[in-house]
């Protein structure tokens, strides 16, 4: 059961993609990160930080027309978009062949999946706050995600305090 969530402000496209590379970073095989938000929110700039964390060099684009994309990095990062989907068409993807492997998943637009999505997992909602400033609320589900919260809360500390 999550503890707490966090609640983050981002000035820019750059802090968010920052915030993604630390998520990146703290990665293991089989984490589930969920993202939520309006169009533009910065759902694929949060995601293109975690790529970099993990390590990919591509470019990790919104995967909107092709659902899913996969990268080589530290560990195999699938990038899915689930915008243009319907519940019924989500649940005929099998999701579970990426979902509990050996790579990261990070979903776009997760909430369209609901139920079919693992109970724990890292759930992000990322909201308008101005022209580039982004309100990111990181809710951890699961033992897991809630020391993955705390090692994100560290090191958004350090870099806070060395003006980095």
């Amino acid at each position: 059961m999550a503890k707490s969530s966090l609640n983050l402000a981002s000035r820019s496209p750059e802090e968010t993609q920052r915030l993604g590379r630390i998520i990146g970073e703290l990665a293991r095989p089989g984490d589930i990160i969920l993202l939520s938000g309006p169009l533009g929110a910065g759902k694929t700039c949060l995601a293109q930080g975690i790529a970099r964390g993990l390590g990919v060099k591509e470019n990790a684009a919104s995967p909107s027309y092709v659902l899913m994309r996969e990268f080589a990095g530290r560990l195999p990062l699938y990038h899915m978009d689930l915008y243009r989907l319907e519940f019924r068409e989500i649940d005929e993807l099998g999701l579970d062949d990426y979902l509990y492997g050996r790579g990261v998943c990070v979903i776009e637009w997760a909430e369209k999946a609901g139920a079919l999505l693992p109970a724990d997992h890292l759930f992000i909602k990322l909201d308008y706050a101005g022209e580039s400033e982004r309100n990111i609320e990181i809710i951890p589900r699961g033992t897991r995600y809630d020391e993955m919260a705390r090692h994100i809360t560290d090191r958004l500390n350090i870099i806070e305090k060395d003006n980095i």
